[in-house]
């Protein structure tokens, strides 16, 4: 069974490991969870929590241009939301796009 909100729908979760970087310049290996949903214009998006040493996800936060390469080489464009409010933790929450699965493919 699929869950809807108003024109937003919930496809499933995707969690595994890869690497961060911006503009090509490595930040760390990561580790997510992501929620993704289908926009009502058909774009499959996520939301979910990146992990990292809080060192390299100090230097990750804020910036820009950021991708995760998965290692089954989806590469995810990754915007951390919210504030970094305690440099010891190792999660932060992030807007994904790129290359998600299809609608179909997710984990319910």
């Amino acid at each position: 069974m699929q869950a809807t909100r108003g024109s937003i729908q919930f496809l499933g979760r995707l969690s595994g490991a890869g690497e961060l970087a911006c503009d090509g310049e490595p930040m760390g290996h990561a580790t997510f969870e992501i929620d993704g949903f289908r926009a009502r214009t058909g774009e499959v998006v996520g939301s979910g929590e990146i992990r990292m040493t809080p060192a390299e996800l100090d230097r990750a936060f804020g910036r820009t241009n950021l991708t995760l390469t998965t290692d089954e080489g989806r590469v995810l464009a990754v915007r951390f939301s919210g504030k970094r409010h305690n440099a010891s933790e190792n999660a932060a929450h992030a807007d994904i796009t790129g290359d998600l699965p299809a609608a179909k493919h997710w984990r319910r």
